[in-house]
């Protein structure tokens, strides 16, 4: 193999050099399309949104594998690290930094499995091998996404985020609702002149209280929990607040869709309404937009579905034989967390795998770091599932 180990953990620490917090992650890419061309490999693209793709193809026509790494990150507090969290240390068996397992350690192992893969086989495979670095995953996973695979048209998706190197068949989904009520506002000597939004709020949380979350057995339970409460005005001085809003997190089962999500909330509202019509309740997705270091805008609601496949599914097999092939035994279990998967797998329905270094509650932890025997395992694994779909 002409990729040395060495290697991947020098290129994991270059990038973790690079601060990359979500819209500013224009200096990883350039990492990436360094090393890209130091490989003579194929195209490099960057699509509006700042995601890039680095593809290499065989000689022989076959399926298309989309390696996806986000190369955002959240941000850091140097205060509360005891190293800088942009340092890419490399000591006692371990790589140190913001994003580290989240996910430049999988990037790095990606972007050095395909070159090892093309120089193995010296580009006698079929198919192609696209390694994508995706943008503003920390803020709505998958929707950037979206430009990726329009572009790419993969068969079959690999999600790098971490699994400490065990085979992911799905995750929960996510999606935030809002829900408002809106009053009248008075002075506060005199309430009875106005409408507190608060209280009406205040009925809405305890009638939402009594939805039963639905249940799957391969993903557990749609929970649905307040996060946060807001009211205007604020500070309400002397002021009775005629506005409420609060933010649920649903974490989401296979095939729910935003209107069946919202339903019971909504049927909830429309209870309250009928027993007071004065109650006036809004309840909604959340959305957003951010702003790319391309200067261009990305924005969209934030749902984000879930996705789960049974085991037994031949490309889920066939993944499993290329990772054991590269000398590991992995378990086949689902995520705890959110992906770019709620694009591929529960939006587009492209066949997605996850499978990723280090575990995964080192995600957005302090002292962040991963493990270098997960960064080389990574590395062979990738280059295990290579062999598998496209020799």
């Amino acid at each position: 193999m002409e990729i040395t180990n060495q290697e991947v953990v020098e290129l994991c620490s270059r990038l973790i050099k690079s601060p990359s917090v979500s819209g500013q992650e224009q200096g990883v890419v350039e990492i990436a399309r360094k090393y890209w061309e130091s490989k003579g490999l194929g195209k490099f693209t960057v699509d509006p949104y700042g995601n890039f793709v680095a593809e290499v193809e065989g000689r022989r026509p076959g399926q298309t594998i989309l390696f996806d790494a986000h190369i955002d990150t959240v941000p850091a507090d140097p205060a509360q690290w005891s190293m800088d969290p942009w340092c890419g240390d490399i000591r006692e068996g371990k790589v140190y930094g913001r994003g580290a397992s989240d996910m430049k350690g999988a990037l790095a192992s990606m972007l050095a499995g395909a070159a090892a893969f093309h120089a193995e086989t010296a580009g006698n495979f079929a198919g192609k091998i696209c390694v994508a670095g995706v943008v503003h995953e920390e803020c709505f996973e998958g929707i950037s996404a979206r430009l990726i695979s329009e572009a790419v048209k993969p068969d079959l998706v690999v999600i790098g985020e971490a699994s400490q190197l065990n085979l992911k068949i799905g995750q929960r989904g996510r999606g935030e609702i809002v829900v408002e009520t809106f009053g009248v506002n008075a002075h506060s000597a005199n309430p009875e002149t106005g409408r507190n939004a608060v209280y009406d709020m205040a009925r809405v949380i305890q009638a939402i209280r009594e939805i039963a979350p639905m249940e799957q057995e391969n993903l557990g339970k749609g929970i649905l929990e307040l996060t946060d409460i807001k009211s205007d005005p604020y500070p309400g001085a002397s002021v009775v607040p005629d506005y409420c809003r609060v933010t649920y997190d649903r974490r989401l089962l296979k095939g729910e869709t935003p209107e069946s999500v919202l339903k019971p909330l909504k049927e909830k509202a429309a209870a309250l309404t009928a027993e007071d019509p004065a109650m006036k309740i809004k309840v909604s997705l959340a959305e957003a937009k951010e702003m790319c270091y391309t200067g261009n805008e990305i924005s969209g609601e934030r749902f984000f579905p879930a996705w789960y496949y049974d085991q037994n599914e031949p490309f889920v097999q066939k993944a499993l034989q290329g990772i054991r092939s590269a000398g590991m035994d992995p378990e086949i279990t689902t995520y705890s967390f959110c992906t770019n998967g709620s694009h591929y797998a529960g939006e587009a329905e492209i066949p997605t795998i996850g499978f990723g270094p280090s575990r995964e509650n080192l995600a957005h932890t302090v002292d962040e770091y991963i493990e270098i025997s997960q960064l080389e395992g990574a590395c062979l694994g990738y280059q295990g599932i290579m062999k598998v779909f496209l020799l």
